[in-house]
């Protein structure tokens, strides 16, 4: 059982198995969002299990004693009638059958079996199982949708030194202009090179990763986010970082003397005043320390004084390095986020137009629509076999030489009924654009509906109970006039005849309706 070329074999059949279950869910019809998005996490499964497998077949064939070792034992002996070897092996195999009488033979094939048809089992209507997919998703990114970027726009607007706040809308604008340069570009220096940036861009770059990984399996996006550290890498070591480093203006001073005073170096005393320092120079004192001075090695330099000519150089140049990578790690995930926005930019249009689209609509739309995609969707008809769709195939093919209209179970009506409502009558409307209607009943019925009325309207008429059976443009504008003529007062102005309900339901004409919401009052 611990055959090293045994288990080769295994390690070999079971790849075979992963990429032929890869290969079939691969090629399942993807209809919606969630079935893409299922599929592929369960292909990014099968990769990783692929991967592991081979990296384990790898370290086998590297081991190359043990393999010389197990192919030695299992050649022939030396002895031919020496089966002492294949016993023990017997005796091994007797050994594990025993201890584990229940074992179950080709276990992996049956899972894998259960693995690809889980999706085809029938599920009991009373118990639901959760979608493992849909969990990774907070209910703002849509089953993988859109971003959920609410948390780092809280973040955006409290950074230090940012000056005008961004509404939600306007901060995607700002991560939509990552196509065309570096994210973020539009804050000011101190505001990048500040501590709270930092730490709100690894917070950006942490979810873009983390989303990008759930959105999309299959793309290798540590591979990505590896090339893309290597250009920034070669691009910080080019020097061109002005925009990472801080302006420093360090003061110059003059040799020995700067705002604390003048330092006398043979005395290595520091004194306030010129006046003092000059007097000073007389002094034997002084003369004694210079002549010692000039024998002797150089004097300490001041230590609250200014730095030497070299040091200062140098100093200068470890603080500038310093100052350089002190912001390393800010520029480098700016680089990072940026390469994650371009490839995250549909995603990004397609969330600015969803919170766009949720602005328009009221809180009982949102809630229906919650309610609509919580529902999950109906499963995909299976298809017949083929003398099952024949059958149903003449089954749809209904006998109707006289073209009866269509019944509510979608066979013809009887002959009798048809000739009962007159359908074989024609009535042509002039109005309706020469629209035909058949029956008596429909052609009452259209009167007052909205293509009658739209054809009314055009011709600067009232959809009233007078225009009633005048089909003809030219009776119902003659009908008008004797109307008018008469002085009756059926025929108003379209603004006083068009009728609009406001949200308590009164119901106003267009005109009273237009001076309320121009007084606010509605």
């Amino acid at each position: 059982m611990d055959s090293i070329i045994e288990v080769q074999r295994q390690t070999h059949e079971e790849i075979e198995h992963l990429e032929r279950a890869l290969y079939t869910i691969l090629a399942k019809p993807q209809t919606t969002h969630q079935t893409r998005l299922q599929n592929e996490h369960k292909a990014s499964q099968l990769l990783d299990r692929i991967h592991s497998r081979v990296v384990t077949l790898s370290n086998l064939y590297e081991d190359q004693d043990t393999r010389k070792a197990e192919i030695e034992a299992i050649s022939a002996p030396a002895q031919q009638n020496d089966l002492s070897a294949f016993y023990e092996r017997l005796g091994k195999i007797t050994e594990h059958h025993t201890k584990y009488p229940d074992s179950t033979v080709g276990g992996f094939e049956l899972e894998l079996a259960a693995f690809l048809d889980e999706d085809q089992e029938a599920e009991d209507e009373e118990f639901e199982q959760d979608d493992p997919v849909a969990l990774m998703f907070s209910g703002e990114e849509g089953y993988g949708k859109y971003l959920d970027l609410y948390a780092n726009h809280t973040t955006y607007n409290n950074l230090k030194h940012i000056g005008k706040r961004l509404a939600y809308l306007q901060y995607l604008d700002v991560l939509l202009a990552a196509q065309s340069g570096p994210v973020h570009n539009e804050l000011p220096k101190e505001c990048r090179l500040h501590r709270d940036y930092e730490l709100y861009i690894r917070a950006l770059h942490a979810y873009l990763v983390s989303f990008m990984k759930r959105s999309q399996p299959l793309v290798d996006v540590e591979g990505q986010q590896r090339e893309a550290e290597a250009q920034f890498n070669k691009y910080w070591e080019s020097g061109e970082t002005e925009e990472w480093e801080e302006s420093h203006q360090p003061k110059n001073q003059e040799n020995g003397g700067g705002e604390g005073g003048i330092w006398c170096a043979a005395c290595q005393k520091m004194y306030s005043k010129q006046t003092v320092y000059d007097a000073h120079l007389s002094s034997k004192k002084h003369i004694k320390a210079a002549q010692k001075q000039a024998t002797a090695e150089a004097p300490p330099a001041n230590p609250n004084g200014p730095p030497a000519a070299g040091n200062s150089h140098q100093n200068g140049e470890s603080s500038h390095a310093s100052s350089k990578n002190k912001h390393r790690a800010a520029a480098l995930y700016t680089h990072l986020a940026t390469h994650l926005l371009r490839e995250l930019a549909p995603a990004l249009n397609d969330t600015k137009s969803n919170v766009e689209r949720r602005f328009s609509l009221t809180a009982r739309e949102r809630e229906q629509e919650l309610l609509e995609q919580s529902k999950k969707p109906p499963p995909p008809a299976k298809t017949p076999a083929n003398g099952e769709a024949e059958e149903e195939e003449e089954e749809e093919r209904i006998y109707n030489p006289l073209k009866l209209p269509l019944g509510w179970d979608g066979k013809p009506i009887p002959y009798w009924l048809y000739k009962l409502h007159g359908l074989g009558v024609e009535y042509r409307c002039e109005i309706c654009s020469d629209h035909v209607y058949m029956g008596r009943k429909n052609f009452e019925r259209h009167f007052q509906e909205s293509r009658h009325a739209f054809g009314m309207r055009a011709l600067g008429l009232p959809n009233t109970k007078h225009f009633h059976e005048i089909t003809r443009i030219e009776d119902a504008l003659a009908l008008a006039e004797k109307l008018k003529r008469e002085g009756r007062n059926e025929i108003f102005e379209q603004e006083t005849m068009e009728e609009l309900e406001d949200e308590e339901g009164n119901v106003y004409n267009r005109k009273t309706y237009e001076d309320l919401k121009k007084q606010g009052l509605i």
